[in-house]
């Protein structure tokens, strides 16, 4: 086994969300342990009032890993996954459709600069316009795949699923 990979479902998602799944299936085909929190009854407190339980609850899956995991999050699961990313060792990054703020949260979107970060965006986000995040991976020089799509990505599975091997390839 390789390590552990967590991913985090965007908010009214759950865990066997599309995105999520499909990449829980590619990284144990690759020889990953996965796991999918399940965020729903946090989601219930709302998008500001979710964040605090979602990062309790991602703290903890983090904890008990035995090493430091990749954290992969689509959405609200990317933003709680960044800021885990201060509290905790981590592996590696893989964020989809990623809000750079919340309305109504205190922090805004941060992360570890030492930890390999790849964060994947569509064009027409209607939820998290893009500007916000290309000011984001602008100011930390993060990379960023801008794919012509729309919040949801979609469109976009195979090409998602082509970047995240690679990612993992280059952390293994």
């Amino acid at each position: 086994m390789r390590g552990t990979i967590l991913l985090s479902h965007g908010s009214d998602a759950s865990p066997e969300a599309t995105k999520v799944s499909a990449l829980a299936v590619l990284a144990e085909a690759r020889g990953w342990r996965t796991q999918r929190p399940d965020y729903r009854q946090d989601d219930a407190h709302g998008h500001a009032g979710s964040v605090a339980p979602r990062l309790a609850r991602l703290n903890a899956a983090i904890a008990a890993c035995e090493a430091p995991p990749v954290l992969v999050g689509s959405s609200m699961g990317a933003f709680v996954s960044a800021l885990a990313s201060l509290e905790h060792p981590v592996a590696g990054l893989f964020l989809l459709a990623t809000p750079s703020a919340i309305p109504g949260v205190d922090s805004e979107l941060d992360l570890r600069q030492d930890v390999p970060t790849l964060l994947v965006h569509g064009w027409r986000d209607e939820v998290c316009p893009i500007d916000g995040i290309e000011r984001f991976s602008s100011r930390y020089r993060l990379p960023l795949l801008a794919l012509d799509d729309d919040h949801r990505l979609s469109n976009s599975l195979p090409a998602i699923e082509r970047q995240f091997a690679l990612f993992l390839d280059a952390l293994a």
